[in-house]
């Protein structure tokens, strides 16, 4: 139903967001993730899913759409529902979640208060291969402007025929390469395509 909410932060904590869009106050239920992304009074973009219960519509928000992606991957777990899947992006960033659950990290995954060892292990199991065959997430070193330019990069990548994750991993290693090597420069999409290029 809603895309995206962009508008002022006028009121935030851990729990959730209230974005002000021309005078209309949305509440929005955040991790704790996202608002270490969000700034009282400052503009911002928040990705939104909708959530349709018998006695409520709840409105979730993050601060990437790589983070959303990640949280409908875990609602759609049985048994995990969308203030678990919160709880879980709120104890570790989305890449760490993703990571554990690449690696089988069952035990980091139980470390979450209220994820059970059933529950860790339906995880992995049910979004083990989803992740592998195509998911991101990026990790907390991008930027929301970066976020753009390695979507943007990876598009272009997986245009000219290369493996998605072959791609993403050297991109990974062709930004951190550019940071190191300029730490306060700006560089482009077809910057990145082309180091990126010289590692595939």
């Amino acid at each position: 139903m809603y895309a995206y909410i962009e508008g002022k932060v006028s009121e935030a904590n851990p729990a959730f967001a209230v974005i002000d869009v021309n005078g209309v106050g949305y509440f929005i239920n955040i991790s704790v993730f996202t608002y270490s992304h969000l700034h009282l009074n400052e503009n911002c973009k928040l990705y939104t899913h909708l959530v349709v219960r018998e006695d409520a519509f709840m409105l979730f928000g993050f601060s990437s759409d790589q983070e959303r992606q990640l949280f409908r991957y875990l609602i759609s777990v049985s048994g995990v529902g969308a203030n678990t899947a919160r709880l879980i992006l709120s104890a570790y960033s989305p890449d760490e979640i993703s990571t554990a659950i690449s690696l089988e990290n069952v035990k980091l995954l139980e470390s979450i208060k209220g994820i059970g060892a059933k529950s860790a292990q339906r995880i992995v199991i049910d979004l083990k291969d989803k992740l592998e065959k195509g998911s991101y997430i990026l990790e907390e070193k991008y930027t929301m402007s970066h976020n753009t330019l390695f979507n943007d990069a990876l598009t272009g990548l997986t245009s000219l025929g290369f493996n998605r994750k072959q791609a993403e991993k050297a991109l990974d290693k062709a930004f951190t390469g550019i940071k190191d090597n300029n730490p306060e420069s700006d560089f482009t999409v077809e910057e990145l395509i082309r180091e990126a290029l010289k590692l595939l």
